[in-house]
């Protein structure tokens, strides 16, 4: 049972409202995001309107600031935007959605003035945005069919889609738009295409700078934005139509060999019962077996192989897959179809080709991944002078894997990021080569025998002796 002064609202309630009021007063004194909160929850508390008036006015003040907003200030305007979201969402929608709908096209609109002051390396604040589309199309479905209308809406968001804020819109407004609002916002965007930007008067050129075209950076620049919205708007219209040839008619014939474009154009073939003409856009694509293969394309191909009903040529090319690249959802898939004892033998003849394979790293990692511990401590011992020590993204949790059964290859591993280390003089690195090799010291008293390999009491000499002036190392071990 929780006690009495556990923090939850139960206990909470027990204080009763007028000390609750007064402890809001005092938490919410020099925080004004709990400020806002409070202020919001009055308005709701009074009447949905005067909180669509409080969150309107909210929006405006995120919409005309101009501050930079650095990782230090981020977290509060993600809890900022996530109030106002959720506010209109269950505040406003349930009683008032068309309102819920204005305020949820405003809280859009602010994508571009907070994007341009604002690092979003991390996908935060894009996924806040990305959620407000979504409920984009839950309020308009509220509100009711309104297609003329909402399809202008659309139109007008995608032409200010700068940071992909409006990503998959016409997706989600698919079911309000029905067939009606689809051919009405598809009139809108093919007007679109043929209605270039002006060409602005010469006399402005020299002011905004040339293009390549001989007009303005400007103009060059809203002309392929223009473009690029009508292609993809047409796209995604074709998408919810049902219509293939639509979606494949806004590609070039060259581009239609981009290997996952076909990948792309063949799915839809294939879910329109088309898998003669999606194989035939996998075959024209542009593949080669001296450039990476996309996955998308592998699993068009072998889907469309197995609508054929030639399931032979989609086992052969399992396994030629899974000889290219090591890829374990091919190897996985080939094995699950051959007979009983048959796979072992196949599996076996896999582990063998993938010890011999070009690239130690898609090796190692194969093993890892597969997993076969024991296989890739062997392929690291029998092939240690390939080791490239460079690769600490793979090489890292490789060592970290191994250590508890295998420590000599772990301890080959951290070696090879300390040799590459210091051979290459790469100083922001020197902290992490020493914690290997500390690593490697505390690996030594588990490995019974280094073989043909060197102690760790003679790797540290060696390094002494060739590395005694990388003094921004040797000071990090005490050395």
């Amino acid at each position: 049972m929780a006690s009495k002064t556990t923090l939850n609202a139960k206990n909470l309630e027990a204080l009763g409202p007028e000390r609750l009021a007064q402890l809001l007063i005092e938490v919410s004194t020099g925080n004004a995001a709990a400020k806002r909160k409070l202020r919001l929850a009055l308005a709701s508390a009074h009447s949905p309107k005067q909180a669509a008036r409080e969150i309107a006015k909210r929006l405006t003040s995120i919409a005309r600031a101009r501050s930079f907003i650095t990782w230090k200030n981020r977290k509060a305007l993600l809890n900022d935007l996530e109030t106002q979201r959720r506010a209109i969402v269950d505040q406003i929608g349930p009683g008032d959605a068309e309102e819920a709908l204005g305020l949820m096209w405003r809280f859009m609109a602010l994508a571009t003035p907070v994007f341009d002051r604002c690092d979003d390396s991390s996908g935060t604040v894009i996924g806040i945005f990305h959620q407000a589309c979504a409920d984009l199309g839950q309020l308009a479905e509220a509100v009711g069919p309104k297609p003329d209308t909402l399809a202008e809406a659309v139109l007008d968001a995608l032409q200010d889609n700068g940071y992909g804020q409006y990503d998959g819109l016409i997706g989600i407004m698919t079911p309000v738009l029905s067939d009606d609002g689809l051919a009405v916002l598809k009139t809108m965007v093919e007007d679109l295409g043929q209605k270039p930007i002006p060409v602005p008067p010469k006399d402005q050129w020299q002011a905004v700078g040339w293009g390549s075209n001989g007009t303005t950076y400007e103009h060059e620049m809203r002309e392929r934005e223009r473009v690029s919205t009508v292609s993809m708007a047409l796209k995604d219209i074709a998408d919810a139509q049902g219509d293939v040839d639509g979606f494949i008619a806004q590609y070039a014939p060259e581009t239609r060999k981009v290997p996952a474009i076909a990948a792309e154009i063949a799915r839809r073939l294939l879910v329109a019962d088309r898998a003669a003409d999606a194989m035939g856009f996998i075959e024209r694509a542009d593949v080669s077996e001296k450039r990476w293969i996309p996955s998308e394309w592998q699993r068009a191909r072998l889907e469309a192989l197995e609508a054929l009903g030639r399931g032979d040529e989609a086992q052969a090319f399992r396994w030629t897959c899974f000889e290219r690249d090591l890829a374990i959802e091919q190897l996985r898939a080939y094995l699950k179809r051959l007979p009983d004892f048959e796979d072992i033998e196949a599996e076996e003849r896999a582990m063998t080709h993938a010890m011999a394979h070009p690239s130690l790293i898609a090796a190692l990692q194969f093993f890892l991944d597969w997993p076969q511990l024991d296989k890739a401590a062997q392929l690291l011992v029998s092939r240690h002078d390939e080791i490239d020590g460079d690769h600490y993204e793979y090489l890292v949790p490789a060592a970290e894997g191994l250590s508890d059964r295998h420590p000599l290859a772990a301890t080959l591993v951290l070696r090879a990021m300390v040799d590459f280390t210091l051979t290459k003089a790469r100083s922001k690195r020197y902290g992490y080569a020493a914690e290997h090799l500390g690593t490697c010291g505390e690996l030594s008293e588990e490995i019974e025998e280094f073989g043909a390999f060197e102690t760790h009491e003679a790797y540290v000499a060696r390094l002494r002796k060739d590395h005694d002036r990388k003094h921004g190392f040797w000071s990090r071990i005490g050395g």
